[in-house]
């Protein structure tokens, strides 16, 4: 199908003078493959199906908007009273100073612009290869672009059980930094990771994350994106998932003018299990886009999506989620659920939840709901002395804890927790 004219001068505008990367021939190999697949699809437009919630001409224009810089120094550091590996990357590039030494028990990290100048690496048969996957039923272009144009980023190798987590820290310095970041996660049979992300990274951010979960291996991923209110970014996780593997991922979300988490899965091995969970929470110019697609292809596998969001003051919050079950994926538990709670009239949450079953054998359910801070409850709690503000709060937590119930370990639920806490802080004033 030829690419409509208004896409194809989007795109080329796009990537005029953009060129591939200098590297070994099996990642220039799978770069330009990408940059094909761009061409051919297009980057996205608003009467795309998969973005009629979503304006994308700020993420595809040749040049990132301007965004204000958030300096960050009214508030903790992110996950700071953990051990934990610290790898900095300062508007998309890495910052070596700012980083711990990469090695680590159980792992081992390497940069994607060394990795690149090596003819043999283990990285041959992934980088480009999930997201190619996940070009299928569901064109996403911003992640071919990455694939093609990314230099930077991390490629690590689970061996183990790591000893502790790998903590991604994007810091945004520059108002014009447009930042693209590819990273590669290998988890060979029976290993663990957890990868925790924060910061802004850039004015613009396009970053790809493909994981390849091994037999019996678990990954836990946790981020956060927030205080930088003008960033954009559009984020892109693809994993894949063998056999009795675990895959878990949390995202909290506060601020930021337009943001689009897409999250693609393929339960390729039986008994696997795939959890997503999100928490966003906007206030005025805020416009959040949770798009997951997750494939049962084995049998006996369970997935959840759990997505809340908390809008205000004319924020946007988008969700659109599937789950598709192959024939032959019997035994599937599939679970999605997106709800919003609206804190006025102005205020607006869109969803698209979708199942497409060709197995007999499954147990498959979601639903999506949009409502206000119940009265009832609120009533409660004021008739026992608790001020209204603090009352909205309270409920606007218990809200939100479904999804923050999705993180696994308790020391990262109760920091989570704490920034939520902050975030309705700062709004009551």
């Amino acid at each position: 199908m030829a690419v409509p004219q208004t896409k194809q001068t989007t795109t080329e505008a796009r990537l005029a003078g953009a060129a591939v990367p200098v590297g070994a021939g099996w990642i220039t190999s799978a770069r330009e493959t990408a940059l094909t697949r761009v061409r051919a699809m297009g980057l996205p437009e608003r009467r795309d199906e998969y973005w009629k919630f979503t304006r994308p001409d700020s993420l595809t224009t040749p040049e990132a908007p301007q965004a204000a810089v958030y300096d960050g120094s009214d508030e903790p550091e992110m996950f700071g009273n953990l051990d934990r590996l610290k790898i900095v990357f300062v508007d998309g590039v890495f910052d070596p100073e700012a980083s711990d030494d990469l090695a680590l028990e159980g792992i081992n990290v390497e940069r994607l612009n060394d990795a690149a100048q090596r003819d043999i690496h283990w990285a041959k048969d992934l980088y480009g290869s999930l997201e190619e996957r996940g070009q299928t039923p569901v064109p996403r272009p911003l992640a071919s672009l990455n694939t093609a144009l990314a230099t930077d980023g991390l490629l690590i190798h689970v061996t183990g059980r790591a000893s502790k987590p790998v903590n991604l820290i994007y810091i945004h310095k520059s108002e014009t930094s447009d930042a693209l970041l590819h990273h590669v996660v290998k988890l060979d049979a029976g290993a663990e990771l957890t990868v925790l992300e924060n910061g802004p990274a850039a004015a613009r951010f396009n970053k790809v994350m493909e994981v390849d979960v091994g037999d019996r291996a678990t990954f836990h991923h946790v981020r956060t994106q927030g205080r930088d209110h003008e960033r954009r970014a559009a984020t892109h996780v693809f994993a894949r998932l063998a056999s009795e593997s675990v895959f878990k991922s949390f995202t909290m979300t506060a601020n930021g003018v337009m943001t689009r988490n897409e999250c693609v899965i393929e339960l390729t091995g039986d008994d696997a299990t795939a959890h997503v969970a999100g928490a966003a929470m906007g206030d005025g110019d805020f416009h959040q886009d949770d798009t997951v697609f997750i494939t049962h292809d084995a049998e006996r596998c369970e997935s959840r999506q759990v997505f809340k969001k908390v809008l205000r003051n004319g924020a946007t919050g988008v969700f659109q989620g599937k789950i598709l079950v192959k024939p032959g994926a019997q035994k599937t538990d599939g679970y999605q659920i997106s709800q919003s709670l609206l804190l006025d009239d102005d205020s607006e949450f869109l969803a698209k939840p979708e199942l497409e079953i060709y197995a007999d054998d499954v147990a498959c359910s979601h639903g999506s709901t949009s409502g206000a801070i119940d009265e009832d409850a609120l009533y409660y709690l004021r008739a026992r002395g608790i001020p209204k503000p603090i009352a909205t709060d309270l409920l606007t937590l218990s809200f939100l804890a479904e999804a923050v119930e999705e993180i696994e370990d308790e020391s990262l639920r109760d920091e989570i927790t704490t920034r939520l806490e902050a975030w309705l802080g700062r709004r009551r004033g």
